[in-house]
């Protein structure tokens, strides 16, 4: 967790010049205090960044990121963390017939970024 607080204090000006918004889902081993350390330095950098652990399913993250569900209330990283209790995320429908369909495959090599331009980093 460190190097990313480093990369978050590095870059927080880019971040919220883009308006970039970032959440991080993390478990294993010393993953709250990890998380702790990671919500303070979003806290005082201003970058409003959203951190859940075990009890958010990982897959979970995605559509809320993309705006396809409301996001989940963050947990409470304030008290000691049991075993993760997960609950499944309701779902209103199917996608929408007249969804967006991505372009054929191209040889464009350049990589272009618009305030629209949506990346998941997995």
């Amino acid at each position: 967790f460190t190097g990313l607080i480093q990369a978050l204090e590095q870059y927080a000006a880019d971040n919220k010049e883009h308006k970039i918004k970032l959440l991080i889902r993390r478990a294993g081993p010393n993953n709250v205090e990890g998380l702790r350390k990671v919500k303070v330095a979003s806290d005082k950098l201003g970058l409003g960044i959203k951190v859940y652990g075990p009890e958010t399913h990982i897959t979970a993250v995605i559509p809320m990121a993309l705006g396809l569900t409301p996001e989940l209330p963050e947990p409470d990283l304030s008290i000691a963390c049991g075993p993760p209790v997960r609950q499944l995320i309701p779902v209103t429908g199917k996608r929408a017939a007249g969804g967006k369909i991505p372009p054929p495959p191209s040889k464009h090599t350049i990589v272009t970024a618009t305030p629209e331009t949506t990346s998941i980093v997995y």
